[in-house]
């Protein structure tokens, strides 16, 4: 089993990553420059979060356009799991892994701060740890990190099951108090169809250790890792995915 980080100029959380994965959970893990583009095979790519190319334009949109984007697609039409962490959401978004995209919080300034979430899918890849409906808390930070999609596709997301994780308060109640940045629904983690892509705001990787205060985002990388294992190191879920 092997993962990979991918590392774009202005990525800041991608070593915390590759911690959490190597020393943390004990997988396998390569941190890939853009440049050097997916030489090997690998079980799961995380797009991690960060400021690629400081974001301008909008945030993601540069670092969607480099050329190991096209392999990190590839890998999610062959069933490859791939997960991006804030500026990895935006960067996948960009690049059409899920509907709708993350831009601006309806209060536009930076927001770095814990946050109460509930998960709303746990047949996925990535949630299979977590029960129903469960609490979990999780760190944000970021200023383009609303959710927004068109309205229909808003509905066949719930529909499909295809939204992880929404905000909450601490007692798992979706409320407009709770959103800290005006997500439509609260939806703050996104499915693709073939339910081998998720894109989060959230930052699991700042929450897998109790010294961190939290070790709610450490189920994230081993529901990943349960269900490599459980379909054979190497193996890929069934077909690629359209968003």
């Amino acid at each position: 089993m092997r993962f990979a980080v991918i590392q774009f100029g202005g990525s800041n959380c991608d070593r915390d990553t590759v911690y959490v994965l190597r020393d943390v959970c004990g997988v396998d893990t390569d941190l890939v420059w853009y440049k050097e583009g997916l030489k090997r095979p690998y079980d799961a790519v995380i797009l991690p979060g960060g400021f690629s190319y400081g974001d301008y334009l909008r945030a993601g949109a540069i670092a969607a356009r480099t050329p190991i984007m096209a392999d990190v697609v590839r890998h999610d039409r062959e069933g490859g799991l791939v997960l991006g962490i804030c500026n990895g959401a935006q960067i996948g978004s960009e690049s059409g892994l899920v509907p709708g995209t993350f831009t601006l919080n309806a209060y536009p300034k930076f927001v770095s701060r814990p946050v109460y979430l509930r998960v709303e899918n746990t047949a996925s890849p990535f949630t299979s740890l977590y029960r129903q409906g469960e609490v979990v808390r999780m760190p944000i930070a970021h200023k383009e990190g609303r959710y927004v999609a068109p309205p229909d596709v808003i509905e066949r997301l719930f529909r499909e099951n295809r939204v992880a994780f929404r905000f909450c308060d601490e007692h798992g109640r979706v409320t407009p108090e709770s959103n800290p940045n005006g997500s439509m629904e609260g939806i703050t983690g996104v499915l693709n169809s073939a339910g081998n892509v998720l894109l989060m705001m959230p930052h699991p990787e700042r929450a897998s250790e109790k010294v961190l205060g939290s070790e709610s985002g450490r189920q994230i990388f081993n529901s990943m890792i349960a269900h490599i294992e459980c379909r054979g190191s190497g193996n890929k879920i069934s077909n690629g995915a359209e968003s």
